[in-house]
């Protein structure tokens, strides 16, 4: 993909394609596992550990999105071979962590926020994608549904 595709966002404090990736990579370093883990391991009452949400924007990556592809794809795919052995050791989903925000968490909400999450910045970027392609539809954009949301 160009630059240009890469580097297009929504707007003021919206997140382009590149900046998502990247923050895929540090939800799956600093999010998910260490938190199915504080569930598993320790529970209530102790708190989660803490995860910046922005924390991928207060460093410029100079990577090439390859690159942070390859690492994402990694990074997840030790992720879920960790999360197997996790769930076949400790199979109760309705275990319970302490979210710093949100309070008591079970972990099957933990693992279902994970999905959704992923699904978030997937349906994000592609939003993104086709909002570059406005105009170029013409009059089709009545019946494309993704440039005619509220």
């Amino acid at each position: 993909m160009s630059e240009a595709w890469l580097q297009c966002n929504e707007g003021e404090g919206t997140w382009n394609a590149q900046e998502v990736i990247e923050h895929f990579i540090e939800a799956e370093k600093h999010n998910w596992i260490p938190r199915v883990e504080s569930i598993v391991l320790e529970g209530e009452p102790q708190l989660f550990p803490a995860f910046d949400r922005f924390s991928h924007l207060k460093q410029i990556s100079e990577r090439s999105v390859e690159e942070a592809l390859q690492e994402f794809s990694s990074i997840r795919l030790n992720n879920i071979s960790t999360l197997k052995d996790i769930i076949n050791s400790n199979p109760d989903l309705e275990k319970t962590g302490l979210h710093p925000e949100f309070g008591s968490v079970k972990l099957r909400e933990l693992l279902s926020a994970w999905v959704v999450h992923d699904f978030t910045h997937i349906t994000q970027i592609i939003r993104v994608m086709a909002e570059r392609y406005r105009t170029d539809v013409g009059p089709w954009s009545a019946y494309l549904g993704i440039l005619n949301r509220s």
